[in-house]
Order: C-alpha cells, then sequence, then structure tokens
C-alpha cells in the first residue's frame, strides 16, 4: 500500500510540473490533479498494455516509436475521463506525456532504495 501511495504521489507531482512547461495541459484545482493522476496510473496498468498488444505490429514496424504515441493517447483518454483535466491537442499530450515519463523516473529513482526497503518488511 506505501509503494502505491508513492508511486500516486510521484506521478501527482510529475503532471503538476507538466502544468508549469507546457501551456496546453492544466487542472481546474488540486482534486482534478489527484483523481487524474489515479486515472492515469489505471489506465497505465490495464489500458496502455492493450493498446501496445493490439499496435505490437505497428510498434514493431516504428522500432518503438509508436509507444510514445500510445502513451499520449493514453494522457488523452484520462483528460476525458477527468473533468477537470484540460490538454489542448495531441502534440501537448504527446510531449507532455514523455516529460511525465522522464520526471517519473527521475524522482522515482530516489525512491529505489525506499522501495527494496519495504518489498523487504513485507
Amino acid at each position: 500500500m506505501t509503494l502505491f501511495v508513492l508511486t500516486w504521489a510521484i506521478t501527482s507531482l510529475s503532471l503538476w510540473a507538466a502544468t508549469y512547461v507546457f501551456d496546453g495541459l492544466q487542472f481546474n484545482d488540486s482534486g482534478a490533479l489527484i483523481i487524474s493522476a489515479l486515472v492515469l496510473g489505471l489506465a497505465n496498468a490495464i489500458v496502455r498494455p492493450l493498446l501496445i498488444l493490439f499496435t505490437l505490429p505497428l510498434t514493431i514496424l516504428s522500432m518503438g516509436f509508436f509507444l510514445l504515441v500510445i502513451n499520449a493517447l493514453v494522457l488523452m483518454l484520462v483528460a476525458q475521463l477527468v473533468s477537470g483535466f484540460v490538454l489542448s491537442g495531441f502534440w501537448t499530450a504527446f510531449f507532455a506525456s514523455i516529460f511525465i515519463a522522464i520526471l517519473n523516473a527521475f524522482i522515482g529513482s530516489f525512491f529505489a532504495i525506499n522501495r527494496i526497503t519495504i518489498e523487504r518488511i513485507r
């Protein structure tokens, strides 16, 4: 449970930072931000693997670059599902999803030792 909350917080922080980098991405309030982070995590766990499976030939032909399009589509889906999350278009979603993934990995790397510790405690 602690790992889930930590991941949710990191995603929320990354989404919040993305609003300062991309003009076309904004949240009406902090509740929309927190819910968007939760829905994005769920979409990445459920919808994204299905999209990858269905578009596998295209992903292979593009040498994996189509995964960036899938990430953008998942972010656009979250924007459609969560009221208060405004996303201006595909290219904003495309570059924002890259930014969010890199920032998630960067912030998450600081907690890697704690994740190992959390797993050992269980």
